[in-house]
């Protein structure tokens, strides 16, 4: 069953880079019917914001079939834009029998996929990641709904 000890999925993304201020990141990861999530923005002195859910089974379901679609576990990384001082992402997805783990160069638009040396592999995981920071957000959004002051 989805969500449970005994799941065989795990799901980490990570971007980030050290800048002006500081180390500042956006994190998920999955695992066990874990979902946990920050974002570290030293911008205006923001701060560091962390997040944990329990996914239900059928949320889990979806997690997993979104990668799934995705066939991300089918593409190489060999061409991919390495890290730079610009940042980094790391994808990391462990499925059934599948382990992959990708550590390349940020990437800020659909240019950035299009000028590499491996577009079409890129755009695959840059679709994937596009959808599970949709996903997430929205998770996060549904459980830790913030009210206006007034």
């Amino acid at each position: 069953m989805a969500g449970t000890p005994k799941d065989d999925f795990y799901l980490r993304y990570y971007t980030g880079h050290q800048g002006r201020y500081g180390h500042e990141f956006l994190e998920f990861e999955y695992a066990n019917g874990r979902l946990r999530y920050a974002n570290n923005s030293n911008y205006r002195s923001d701060s560091l914001i962390r997040k944990e859910m329990y996914l239900s089974p059928l949320t889990v379901s979806e997690l997993k079939r979104i990668v799934d679609e995705s066939e991300i576990v089918k593409e190489d990384d060999a061409d991919w834009p390495q890290k730079s001082v610009v940042g980094k992402q790391e994808l990391e997805i462990k499925s059934g029998n599948h382990h992959v783990s990708f550590e390349l160069g940020k990437l800020g638009s659909l240019v950035d996929v299009q000028n590499s040396d491996s577009p079409e592999s890129l755009r695959v995981l840059y679709y994937l990641i596009q959808d599970l920071r949709m996903f997430v957000f929205s998770l996060i959004n549904l459980h830790f709904k913030i009210k206006p002051t007034p």
